[in-house]
């Protein structure tokens, strides 16, 4: 199958950190800055968004029809929504591709696991574009301790190896808590100062489970700079942006490879 070669943003995260408010924020600051920018809502389920989509995968299936059809749940029926529109593929990429965009944004599916972890969302983003970079975004009210940051980070990484390509993460939603608490939260991109936090607030058998952790993320070099980001605010938008474009920048497609970005 050819692939396109617009670069793609994809915005993953929980439920709830912000990844419809982060698309229509981060092409606002694109198409301000000069450059075209269609969005894609991936989530066949979503009722409402804050944003026009360009693609809606809506367009291609009923997730209430499916729920009626086969008698599945809310959440059954968003993974069979999903995996039905692998068929549709072809379709959905045919449709991207005439818009011939700068960019691309795609805002996937609330249920981060359904798009992250079953073989469709891998095979979206093979598919859509040849230059593709994640965007994770860490809900800051879910990352306000040592601990908590850790399970994200840890979630960040699990990301990175379904998905091998190049990753920004994001604290979100940092207009929900103190400058105090993102500043904390920021220094503990690194392991060192996450490590002495983790040392003060766990004890027991949480301390060595969280320091082990903590221990093979810093290994495996899983740990990074961490982008706070408002939406709200637009607060380090700008960054992100900065961010995607140097990844875009200095990275190229090893087309012998599967899958692969490496760096220049």
């Amino acid at each position: 199958m050819e692939t396109y070669s617009s670069p793609t943003i994809y915005i993953l995260g929980t439920a709830g950190s912000g990844k419809s408010a982060l698309t229509m924020k981060l092409s606002e600051w694109l198409y301000d800055a000069g450059w075209s920018v269609i969005r894609v809502n991936m989530d066949p389920g979503v009722r409402q968004l804050p944003y026009t989509p360009d693609v809606d995968v809506r367009d291609y299936i009923d997730l209430d029809l499916i729920i009626e059809q086969y008698g599945l749940g809310p959440n059954g029926a968003l993974i069979a929504a999903t995996d039905i529109l692998v068929t549709k593929i072809d379709d959905i990429k045919k449709e991207v591709e005439s818009f011939n965009t700068d960019y691309i944004i795609v805002d996937t599916v609330g249920q981060m696991e359904i798009f992250a972890y079953r073989s469709s969302g891998l095979l979206f983003v093979t598919a859509l574009s040849t230059k593709s970079v994640v965007v994770h975004l860490i809900d800051a009210l879910l990352a306000k301790t040592p601990a908590s940051f850790v399970s994200m980070v840890l979630l960040g990484a699990s990301l990175k190896v379904r998905f091998p390509i190049p990753h920004i993460t994001v604290l979100s939603k940092t207009d929900l808590i103190s400058e105090e608490e993102v500043e904390r939260i920021y220094k503990w991109s690194n392991p060192e100062i996450l490590a002495d936090a983790l040392d003060i607030v766990t004890r027991g058998q949480q301390r060595e489970l969280n320091t082990t952790l903590l221990n093979t993320l810093k290994m495996q070099g899983y740990i990074g700079e961490v982008i706070p980001v408002s939406s709200v605010t637009m607060k380090g938008i700008d960054d992100l942006a900065g961010n995607i474009e140097h990844v875009f920048d200095s990275y190229r497609w090893d087309s012998e490879e599967s899958y692969r970005w490496e760096s220049e």
